[in-house]
């Protein structure tokens, strides 16, 4: 069971600073996917300017839609610890708040960033499954393969942008947790490349400033694809299949999976 915790007006001011200023700039800047998930945990109480939510409440609600769940986390976890569970759909988050002195920016993740940046697209099947597929792809991965999915992971997941009604629009959780980046993004100043994970995954990134490189994609669907590209280019012998019904993931090796592809294509 996750721990309730009891924020002290300090920490609920600067919940409600960063709320503010946040919601003034997602029906302009964040995707539509966002800007449709988002007023659902705020209809229901889970989400509000007043008080940080518990993680409790967020995930209960997250897992009627998609089946993620968040689980708490003191700290950093490994680059491989963290997507590997997002392979079986589980987000970890943090329970704790930026320093109030800086409440419009912090240099490590925290539950502001966590909590409204992440985790209203979870709640969008087409990014669930984007993201989840990141995970699978660290599972069994070497060294050298994690650190290039978590270029991967970065330039997606955490400073995406993507195509929109003729204009482009953040789905990052990077983005959509900074009031800064979220409108550094959109001016001229930054690089925009298209949506290429095999670039991306070369790509080093500052962690102190605002991004100089985002990609953009068309759709959470073409980036997916995109990216399975990518997957099926790392030396793997399996494939992976996730059943939601157990949350269990079964492997497959990689000749079987290509023969029962060729059978479905045949039937066609």
């Amino acid at each position: 069971q996750i721990k309730t915790i009891d924020y002290t007006d300090g920490e609920k001011a600067t919940w409600k600073t960063v709320f503010d200023k946040l919601t003034e700039l997602f029906p302009t800047h964040a995707c539509k996917q966002f800007n449709y998930t988002f007023p659902l945990f705020v209809e229901s109480g889970v989400f509000g300017r007043e008080r940080p939510p518990q993680l409790h409440e967020v995930s209960a609600f997250l897992q009627s839609f998609t089946g993620y769940t968040i689980r708490p986390v003191a700290g950093l976890l490994p680059t491989r610890d963290f997507l590997n569970a997002m392979a079986f759909r589980v987000f970890f988050s943090t329970q704790y708040l930026r320093h109030h002195s800086s409440p419009l920016y912090t240099p490590e993740p925290d539950m502001i960033h966590e909590i409204l940046g992440h985790v209203p697209l979870f709640a969008d099947p087409d990014f669930a499954n984007f993201s989840q597929t990141i995970g699978f792809a660290s599972l069994g991965a070497s060294d050298e393969e994690i650190e290039r999915l978590s270029r991967v992971y970065w330039y997606s997941i955490e400073f995406g942008l993507c195509k929109q009604g003729g204009s482009v629009r953040a789905y990052g959780a990077g983005i959509l947790s900074s009031p800064g980046e979220l409108q550094h993004c959109l001016t001229d100043k930054p690089k925009l490349l298209d949506w290429d994970p095999f670039q991306a995954a070369t790509l080093e990134f500052p962690i102190t400033t605002y991004q100089p490189t985002y990609f953009v994609a068309d759709d959470f669907r073409d980036a997916q694809k995109k990216l399975k590209k990518f997957i099926d280019s790392l030396d793997r012998p399996f494939e992976l299949q996730y059943n939601p019904f157990n949350q269990s993931i079964q492997t497959i090796p990689r000749h079987a999976a290509d023969m029962m592809r060729d059978d479905r294509i045949a039937k066609l």
